[in-house]
């Protein structure tokens, strides 16, 4: 070896660690984003972060291409360890040529997407591009694809997580739309097939990339994203933060953290959590802070669907997903986005083994034109096939409502759920009362002068009879009617019983979920 040689190495390392050089790294950091490598800095623990293909450049001769190459190619990719455990990983460099897709920067990303997927690790893609690189042309696209085939080969063989931290744009945005959890940083990141120029020139329509891909647009309206970040250090937090929850791959359990905080603690507070007036709301994410360890709630999504709540937790120091009704938004009705964000995460949970915890209270699906025109029937039915697919352990606490079709989707005791607890408040029937008397006793009270008194009474006794938890209880529906301040140890008894379990669907290539 000579001295030439090592300095040759030298010269080259630090081209590639320049990336697109001073001038691109300060705009990038005007613009309020940190570099691809000082985002894996940040996401893996200090001093893990192996890289590869490090010196891999573009393979294009085309539009003055062969003067532009940087080794790397607008793409760092490899592996590190997050909280002890190896994850695979690529950032893309917008410094160079707009971290813009190539065939050999998409061969790199699938290196490691295929080694992460031989080595059953989770995946993250830090996504900062504008899209394939125009001057390779279908080549471009060829790369692209195979990344698109590898998103897909992994989905639900290890967890895949993607972070939009800047452009997303154009076909590009379909890797992260394939991943189970999508990212994105407010103000900085826009993703979107078509951006507003098109659209101007197509369309005629004028909106801005904020409105049409922004990270507020894709978190509360579209539901394409899952996380609102408020910069890029709170982005990577976050996502570490997610991966505590998750197992390596669909094989193992998810990690057990060191419990702290009593499995038998008891909440009196929680007895006067539910309102006397079924009518009147209130906040699930009140209850579930109470019953998890140190209150520790990550919920996914809280921005979209805001009348069902998911997210993960932990119980006894078990990671857990929590599906919850939100009576504080359409009175916890199940609508058609609810249906399938509720549905979205009941899969995932099922594919990397988290056991599901319910919390009912639901009068309903959402009634109304327009609802049914939207598809509610197929979109209700994703959620009620996710619930019947799932072989995980599923528990089920019925709070306050529970009625008609909603009632047998959501974890019901009928599509093999495992435990089903009730408060001594549940209602549970095919509706509620008030619907109920009107369809009953409609010719009767047609008929009798004092409609009123009449009505009262028949409303009395159609609650004293569902308006309760007995009933169901009698036929083996509910397991136990539980006090609302003993549900966090009757909760951790459940899965604990149920730690073990173990129940495998027909051998099959795959269902056909009503898409």
């Amino acid at each position: 070896m000579t001295k030439a040689s090592y300095e040759i190495l030298r010269k080259k390392t630090a081209e590639a660690l320049a990336g697109g050089g001073p001038d691109r790294i300060e705009r990038q950091k005007q613009s309020g984003k940190l570099t691809a490598r000082e985002r894996l800095d940040l996401l893996f623990d200090e001093g893990t972060f192996q890289e590869v293909g490090r010196f891999v450049t573009h393979r294009c001769s085309e539009f003055g291409m062969d003067k532009k190459k940087v080794p790397g190619d607008a793409v760092v990719t490899g592996s590190g360890l997050i909280q002890g455990r190896l994850v695979h990983a690529y950032a893309q460099d917008f410094t160079v040529l707009g971290g813009s897709f190539s065939e050999a920067n998409s061969e790199k990303i699938m290196t490691v997407m295929d080694r992460a997927m031989e080595m059953g690790t989770p995946f993250i893609g830090l996504n900062d591009s504008g899209g394939s690189r125009i001057q390779e042309g279908v080549c471009g696209l060829s790369g692209v694809a195979g990344v698109f085939l590898r998103n897909t080969l992994a989905s639900g063989l290890v967890p895949q997580i993607s972070a939009i931290m800047g452009p997303c744009a154009g076909g590009a945005s379909y890797s992260p739309a394939l991943t189970d959890f999508v990212f994105m940083v407010d103000k900085t990141s826009h993703m979107f097939v078509t951006g507003p120029e098109v659209i101007r020139a197509v369309t005629h329509e004028e909106v801005s990339k904020e409105d049409l891909g922004g990270a507020l647009t894709h978190n509360s309206k579209s539901g394409v994203a899952h996380v609102l970040a408020a910069d890029d250090r709170d982005c990577l937090a976050a996502i570490r933060e997610l991966l505590s929850f998750l197992p390596q791959n669909n094989i193992e359990d998810p990690p057990v953290k060191r419990c702290y905080d009593d499995p038998g603690r008891r909440e009196p507070d929680l007895d006067e959590l539910i309102p006397e007036n079924s009518s009147t709301a209130y906040d699930v994410r009140d209850l579930i802070r109470k019953i998890v360890d140190d209150s520790g709630f990550f919920e996914i999504q809280p921005h979209y669907a805001q009348n069902i709540v998911v997210g993960f937790a932990r119980l006894n120091g078990r990671s857990v997903g929590i599906v919850a009704n939100q009576p504080a938004v359409l009175a916890g009705a199940l609508d058609t986005h609810a249906s399938r964000k509720g549905a979205r995460f009941v899969r995932f949970c099922d594919s990397f083994n988290i056991p599901v915890v319910t919390l009912e209270d639901v009068p309903g699906f959402l009634p109304g034109k327009q609802q049914e025109l939207e598809g509610i029937i197929r979109d209700g039915a994703k959620l009620l096939y996710a619930y019947c697919e799932a072989t995980v352990p599923k528990i089920c606490l019925i709070t306050r409502k529970a009625y008609g079709g909603a009632y047998c989707v959501m974890s019901s005791k009928h599509i093999r759920g495992d435990y089903n607890f009730a408060y001594p408040g549940a209602e549970i029937a095919v509706m509620g009362a008030e619907g109920a008397v009107n369809i009953l006793y409609k010719r009767e009270l047609a008929e009798c002068d004092d409609r009123e008194l009449i009505k009262e009474k028949l409303l009395h006794e159609y609650k004293e009879k569902f308006a309760n938890p007995y009933t169901a209880a009698s036929r083996g529906f509910i397991d136990e009617i539980i006090m609302p301040s003993e549900t966090r140890p009757k909760l951790i008894m459940a899965l604990e019983r149920t730690r073990t379990k173990v129940q495998k669907n027909p051998v099959k290539k795959h269902g056909n979920i009503p898409l």
